[in-house]
């Protein structure tokens, strides 16, 4: 996930929206003697100049145009910058509201074209709009900097932090000081002058490299992309992906040739099915790979990064950037992830080296003669799982048609627990034919929200699943949420239907989850709305909503077979809910690497020197125990975008830490009721409305009436049978 893209472009405060005088950027043309017609297309013709009339200001992606962003954004910043410094520099005594509350109204235009713009270049990116990431990264994190080191502006908020309990300020506003105070301290705002300045300089480059980073990945991910001359060499897929394979050649002049494309992860989905070895080979070194060599080689970006960021937290007083980082987590220091996902590893290695047993021994029962490769083993895994489980993963998907899913099942759950529903709304513009619009009605039949769902892979959009928004929630603005899910699903070619895996199904509702957390959000302060909470709680709602699509009912409104209608089978229900605990040490351990790569990337000291990304990401899992040459990090550090793209720098274990009090959650209310409207309206209240109003963890004592325990992860993960 996937918190606002704004928040990661340009930092807390920017987040912020507003009323502004849609007067001011034709009156300081004036002054600048700009040319009339240039006036009228920055104040008229340029749609980021006033709100949009659709519904909750969705974005008229009809208006849109590139070449609306650059004057967009400078106007913004323009606009922003005078608004901070009216409010710095106000002859008042600081008070709550001519400080945090004129900072929270500021910044309007700047957010409107922030959400679109930064949205778009990971749905639908293009030349143009990479060309003018590289021109804002430097410039964003700078108009960041003037804000964040700001002294006089930073003295009003710590005058009114300093007398905050004598203001007699209710709780979401003493929130929302102390928020800001912090943010503004841990931005560097206690820094002198000199210290000041080198944090300038680290952010820029901060920025610049994160930018390039992603926009090598995004090549790589078309240049990567596998090509193969013959459909026998693709024996195993579905006529539908090889059709699809096809197609994806033709469109890149490759007539008569079929095109394998990368995801964004080391496992490729492609393995389990590909029968030909050598064809599985050439996709997984191509994923695993990537970004390591060539033109658009992450090397020396990925070595940089973690010691940039060291460097940073130095100044600031901390001895590495996961120390910083964690510190306003619920997990607060390094060594409890560390404990966290040590305390796993025994129990996870032998679990994957039983499976990789049990692999082997298939291989030789297939008639191979080698040692299990990680190209090998999600197909080998899949004959050890049929011949467990009798299961056979293309007779699955047919009861999981794209569609039904989600509107049968996702969209039907959230009905059932929380009283809404998502009605189409194909009159709004979208940004691309693939995108579909909805708006949400509460239970009393209020609108609530537009959600947006993108769930198709193509060219132009980055890998992965996520959860953001066009428009943030605040009473303080009048604004209601306008959200949107994105996920990489394979389209099935035009006229058939896209058929997915149960874990395509489960995502879905977990992004959905991420979704209602924006959506529901019911607070007065947009710094405080929707996602806006710590890395280690913004996959706790997410991950909730992930074992609702097993639930008797909601499953069985909608898996369903795409032809006939009839309901999944009994005993083939059984089988797919059976095997979920099939190849769980593989999945645990691929993701513990990953995370534990981050954590030793992020615990480097700023005196530390470069590293060899390659020789440093072995010996870190040497170091830990998890270097099984077969099952290799969920994301290998080149492509590592969670942890060096900066959202999830020693976060990434997050999802396993959420995944506590997930289960935890689902567990309770299995217990006290399951799926009724009860139930879904008591969480709504005190997890998903409430969004950074109050610490995360009083937020699940209000839910759940005590603190998580790992028990119900343990049996969630199938390590545990039941509760002591």
């Amino acid at each position: 996930m996937r918190k606002t893209l704004l928040a990661s472009a340009i930092g807390a405060v920017i987040t912020l929206s507003a009323c502004s005088d849609n007067t001011a950027p034709a009156q300081q043309a004036n002054q600048a003697a700009t040319p009339a017609a240039v006036v009228q297309d920055v104040t008229v013709t340029n749609p980021f100049f006033m709100k949009s009339t659709l519904t909750y200001e969705a974005p008229d992606f009809n208006a849109i145009k590139d070449e609306h962003f650059l004057p967009a954004f400078e106007e913004g910043m323009k606009q922003h910058l005078a608004e901070i410094e009216a409010i710095a520099n106000n002859p008042e005594a600081a008070n709550f509201e001519n400080t945090f509350v004129a900072m929270e109204k500021s910044g309007e235009l700047l957010t409107r074209v922030s959400r679109v713009f930064y949205n778009l270049t990971g749905t639908d990116s293009n030349e143009k709009r990479r060309e003018l990431q590289s021109v804002l990264a430097p410039k964003m994190a700078a108009h960041s900097d003037n804000i964040n080191l700001n002294p006089q502006l930073f003295a009003r908020i710590e005058a009114v932090y300093n007398a905050r309990n004598d203001l007699n300020l209710d709780a979401e506003s003493l929130r929302l000081v102390e928020v800001y105070y912090e943010r503004f301290v841990r931005s560097g705002a206690k820094l002198n002058e000199e210290q000041k300045t080198a944090i300038r300089a680290l952010n820029e480059e901060h920025s610049k490299l994160t930018n390039q980073f992603s926009q090598n990945l995004l090549a790589e991910t078309r240049n990567i992309a596998v090509v193969v001359d013959t459909d026998e060499e693709l024996d195993g897929l579905s006529p539908a992906q090889i059709t699809a394979a096809a197609n994806a050649a033709k469109e890149r002049g490759l007539e008569g040739k079929y095109l394998l494309s990368i995801t964004n992860t080391t496992r490729q989905p492609i393995l389990t099915s590909l029968n030909n070895r050598e064809v599985r080979q050439r996709v997984w070194e191509a994923s695993a790979n990537r970004a390591q060599s060539g033109e658009f080689s992450n090397n020396d970006i990925v070595a940089r990064l973690p010691q940039l960021r060291a460097e940073r937290a130095k100044l600031l007083g901390y001895d590495s950037w996961a120390s910083f980082t964690l510190e306003t987590n619920m997990a607060k220091t390094p060594a409890a992830v560390f404990d966290m996902l040590g305390s796993m590893v025994p129990a996870v290695i032998e679990n994957t080296k039983q499976e990789q047993a049990a692999i082997q021994a298939m291989i030789r029962e297939k008639g191979g003669d080698f040692e299990v490769q990680p190209w090998d083993w999600e197909y080998y895994a899949e004959f050890v799982r049929q011949a467990k489980y009798d299961l056979d993963e293309n007779e699955v998907k047919k009861y999981f048609e794209f569609n039904r899913v989600l509107e049968d099942g996702a969209f039907y759950y959230l009905n059932r627990f929380y009283g809404v529903r998502f009605e189409p709304r194909p009159d709004l513009p979208v940004y691309h034919p693939d995108v579909k619009a909805y708006e949400v009605f509460d239970a009393d039949g209020t609108s609530i929200a537009i959600f947006y769902a993108d769930y198709f892979a193509r060219e132009g959009k980055r890998g992965g699943a996520w959860m953001s928004s066009f428009v943030g929630q605040s009473h303080l603005t009048g604004q209601k949420p306008v959200v949107v899910n994105v996920m990489n699903i394979p389209k099935a070619p035009e006229g058939e239907p896209t058929l997915i895996s149960y874990d395509h199904t489960t995502t879905i509702f977990h992004e959905l989850g991420h979704g209602v957390h924006g959506i529901f959000s019911n607070v007065k302060y947009p710094t405080l709305a929707m996602t806006a909470v710590s890395r280690d709680f913004v996959e706790f709602p997410s991950t909730f909503e992930e074992d609702w699509a097993q639930h008797p009912e909601i499953l069985g409104n909608y898996a369903k077979h795409y032809e006939t209608g009839e309901p999944i089978p009994a005993d083939l229900l059984d089988k797919v809910m059976r095997s979920r605990s099939f190849n769980q040490g593989f999945d645990t351990l691929e993701y513990m690497s990953a995370a534990l790569l981050d954590m030793e990337w992020h615990t480097l000291s700023a005196d530390a020197p470069l590293q060899n990304p390659q020789a440093f990401e072995a010996a870190a899992l040497k170091k830990h125990g998890v270097d099984l040459a077969a099952v290799p990090p969920r994301y290998k550090t080149n492509f590592f975008s969670h942890s060096m793209g900066g959202g999830y720098s020693a976060g990434y274990y997050a999802y396993m830490w959420s995944e506590i009090l997930a289960a935890d959650a689902f567990a309770h209310v299995q217990k006290s009721g399951g799926l009724t409207r009860e139930n879904g309206d008591h969480y709504r209240k005190n997890i998903l409305s409430v969004g950074n109003s109050r610490p995360t963890m009083d937020s699940y004592k209000a839910f759940r009436g005590q603190e998580p325990s790992t028990d119900a992860l343990l049996i969630r993960r199938g390590l545990k049978t039941k509760i002591d």
